[in-house]
């Protein structure tokens, strides 16, 4: 037992995400390199209480399947990707990066993370575009576990 509270791992990813959110819209904003976007990142004085692991994969992983990540999305999509604002762009990149390499953690998981990101940061209803991109992507990158749980 590490002696955390029950529900701690869990706030700890929560809030690595929001980290990872932040990072991906600073990325796509001035193209700095990652390391640069990370490490000042890392010295904002909430970082302590985060996943860091999770949060280095995900910024790296997110940022080095950028394109490969947006050609998944497309289709999904009612308007071209570059329309998109940055929040929901990054929301929409982080949450279909998780799907695709985190199978551990339940598809449903990852949309209602997802869907709390885009009301925290995101525009109005930006929330329920971002529910019904990633419900239809779900469908594509998990059929089994979509089905299972119909």
């Amino acid at each position: 037992m590490s002696g955390k509270p029950s529900g701690g791992p869990r706030k700890s990813r929560r809030k690595s995400r929001e980290f990872v959110v932040q990072g991906l819209y600073q990325w796509a904003l001035s193209a700095s390199p990652v390391e640069d976007i990370e490490q000042q990142l890392r010295e904002d004085k909430n970082f302590a209480s985060i996943d860091a692991e999770h949060f280095t994969a995900l910024l790296r992983g997110v940022i080095a399947q950028s394109h490969l990540l947006d050609a998944m999305l497309q289709p999904h999509l009612d308007r071209p990707i570059v329309e998109l604002s940055p929040v929901e762009h990054a929301i929409l990149r982080l949450a279909g990066y998780e799907m695709q390499h985190h199978p551990e953690i339940p598809y449903r998981v990852v949309i209602n993370e997802a869907v709390e990101l885009a009301k925290s940061f995101g525009g109005t209803d930006g929330h329920k575009f971002v529910n019904g991109v990633l419900d239809k992507l779900a469908a594509q990158v998990r059929p089994a576990e979509v089905r299972s749980k119909a």
